[in-house]
C-alpha cells in the first residue's frame, strides 16, 4: 500500500469523515474549512490531481455516471491503518520482536482490547 502525502491524507480525512460521495469542489470546500487557519487555499484542479493519484493507488473510487464525478473512500480509516501496520511488520527482519516491542508499549486498556480480540479470533 502506497503511503499518503500531506494533501492526500487531508483529502482522505474528509472522505473518511463523511458517508456521502463528494465532488472535487465539495472536497475543496471541506479542505478550506479544515485548513482555514493556515490560510492555504487549494484549487479544484489540485484536488482533482490528488483524487486521480488516490484512485490509482486504490484509495478512492470515482462515480463516472454523472457530472461532476463523485468520489468515495474504498477503505475505511481503520482498514488503512491495519494495512500500514502489516506493511511495517512485513518490513521487519524479526516480526516476533517487532510485535513484542509494540505490545510492550500499549496501555492497559489497549492490552485488554488486544486480549479480547485474540480470544475472539481463537474462538472462531
Amino acid at each position: 500500500m502506497a503511503s499518503l502525502g500531506e494533501l492526500e491524507r487531508s483529502v482522505m480525512e474528509v472522505l473518511w469523515n463523511t458517508d456521502a460521495d463528494l465532488s472535487a469542489n465539495e472536497l475543496r470546500d471541506a479542505l478550506a474549512l479544515r485548513d482555514d487557519a493556515s490560510g492555504r487555499a487549494v484549487a479544484t484542479t489540485t484536488v482533482l490531481t490528488v483524487l486521480s493519484r488516490l484512485e490509482r493507488k486504490g484509495f478512492v473510487s470515482r462515480t463516472r455516471e454523472q457530472r461532476p464525478h463523485r468520489y468515495r473512500a474504498l477503505l475505511s480509516r481503520e482498514e488503512h491503518t491495519a494495512e500500514l501496520m502489516h506493511e511495517v511488520l512485513d518490513r521487519s527482519s524479526d516480526r516476533d520482536a517487532a510485535l513484542a516491542r509494540f505490545v510492550g508499549t500499549v496501555s492497559a486498556g489497549e492490552a485488554a482490547t488486544l486480549r479480547r480480540l485474540l480470544d475472539e479470533l481463537a474462538n472462531h
